[in-house]
């Protein structure tokens, strides 16, 4: 097929957002702040109170019952729980959070595995399983994956073990057979938000088995509240939306870490990074100490991101948020030669005037399969505002030759996409119309109208490529 044969892209039109009334808003904020404020769906007072008493409460998320009840008992049978999480910094928060809890109600019997990005895959899958044999595990607890990780529970429970899922992706049609699901995102879900970010799931967890322990036992134990850094940082890092409950959760961790509360993880990434804690703000953790943590998932291993949060060992923690920078640097190197290499093979191309398709996909074998989405997702077109670099490794989108993988998969999956049976497994749009993580896939710019229509394209996994991941 040749380009001229491709559907032309019809152009976009932008429309206003209509603002809700501001008159419930307090008359004493400045006419600018009203309107803001009033676009963005806040037209109470009350809504702009974000103390932690205004969180929507713990006993209200979906599947949180029987994963406490669950939880609750292995800790107090001293059973060994194995936190299986993501290499992403909302996967890294949420395993640092979870072990960081259980070791402050005096469970010391648990471990954590992180999937390698090219040898396992994403999330809990058969080959990781397979791996954990020898730990004598009795518990798994997936965090910010696990709800569409069919065949790796499948594989665990074969094995004798049980497994908790916490995870706040979309799910597909069925759930796989578990011992319990939280999740906002379940269906029929009843809890006020969700926009919870994995590490946000955890927390809720964490908070509701703490407070069964304490009145099992009779006693205050260390609240999970002291961990909100973590919270704020994943849940920033994760790019969910700031709804009034997540941003009770960010204000919370952020002024945690303005008082020098924050763990010696937190605060030696925060150092590094170059940030003044007095006014740590939510753009420092999405552009500055998020992109060090996620560097070790992207090139190398993020159990070194995990280990560097879990320490309370201010000089262990600087010295591991040092490797965490210089793993960074190394990212942003890579990056940047990825993207010069990917402009070149663009403006190469010769294509003539008004011939431009709706989207163009490269390939290189030597492209980092942990990078490529950075590159892929940069909105720095190389030619124009039409063109819209996107990067892959394999596959095929809307009839075109893309070149994208792995964690196309991983994220298509994790994001609850329909998939029917067939050949290949068009994966269409969620019911309630939400595309999670899109960006990952480098398809934003493909969806929408890519063939005249107002809806995005199917995306084509062959069936083979999805069993193997």
């Amino acid at each position: 097929m040749k380009f001229r044969d491709l559907p032309r892209a019809q152009p976009l039109t932008l429309r206003r957002r209509p603002s809700l009334p501001a008159d419930g808003l307090p008359q004493t904020l400045h006419p600018v702040l009203r309107r803001v404020y009033a676009a963005r769906g806040l037209c109470h007072a009350e809504e702009l109170a974000l103390e932690l008493r205004a969180l929507l409460p713990v006993s209200t998320l979906d599947g949180i019952g029987p994963a406490t009840e669950l939880l609750a008992a292995h800790v107090e049978r001293g059973s060994r729980i194995l936190v299986v999480g993501d290499f992403d910094a909302d996967g890294a928060t949420s395993t640092a959070l979870v072990l960081r809890q259980l070791g402050r109600l005096g469970h010391a019997n648990h471990g954590m595995r992180v999937p390698d990005r090219l040898r396992h895959g994403y999330g809990l899958t058969p080959a990781l399983v397979a791996e954990l044999t020898g730990e004598r595990a009795d518990l798994i607890i997936t965090v910010d994956n696990g709800v569409s990780a069919f065949a790796g529970i499948e594989a665990a429970r074969a094995l004798g073990i049980q497994v908790l899922v916490t995870d706040h992706h979309l799910p597909a049609p069925t759930l796989p057979e578990c011992e319990a699901h939280v999740n906002p995102n379940l269906p029929q879900a009843a809890f006020g938000s969700r926009a919870l970010a994995g590490v946000g799931v955890a927390f809720y967890l964490m908070a509701s088995v703490t407070r069964e322990l304490e009145q099992r036992r009779g006693e205050r134990l260390p609240p999970v509240a002291d961990l909100l850094d973590l919270v704020a940082l994943g849940t920033v890092a994760d790019l969910v939306p700031l709804d009034r409950n997540n941003r009770i959760l960010v204000q919370e961790g952020l002024r945690r870490a303005r008082a020098r509360a924050a763990t010696a993880g937190f605060m030696a990434l925060a150092r590094v990074a170059g940030c003044r804690l007095d006014e740590l703000n939510a753009r420092n953790l999405g552009h500055q100490i998020a992109p060090r943590l996620n560097a070790a998932g992207r090139i190398d291993d993020m159990a070194v991101g995990i280990r560097c949060l879990l320490t309370d060992d201010p000089s262990e923690a600087i010295s591991l948020a040092g490797e965490l920078d210089r793993l960074n640097r190394e990212r942003r190197d890579m990056e940047s030669r990825m993207r010069e290499e990917a402009v070149t093979a663009v403006r190469n191309l010769r294509i003539a005037e008004g011939e431009l398709p709706p989207g163009l996909t490269l390939f290189d074998p030597g492209w980092h399969a942990g990078v490529i989405g950075l590159v892929a997702s940069d909105e720095r077109s190389p030619a124009s505002p039409r063109r819209r670099l996107r990067a892959g490794v394999r596959g095929r989108v809307a009839g075109l030759r893309t070149l994208d993988r792995g964690r196309a998969r991983a994220r298509c999956a994790r994001g609850g996409f329909d998939a029917p049976s067939g050949p290949h497994r068009p994966l269409r749009r969620p019911r309630d119309g939400r595309w999670p993580h899109a960006e990952a896939l480098g398809a934003r710019a493909l969806c929408g109208r890519l063939r005249g229509r107002d809806r995005p394209p199917a995306l084509a996994v062959p069936d083979a490529e999805c069993a193997r991941n």
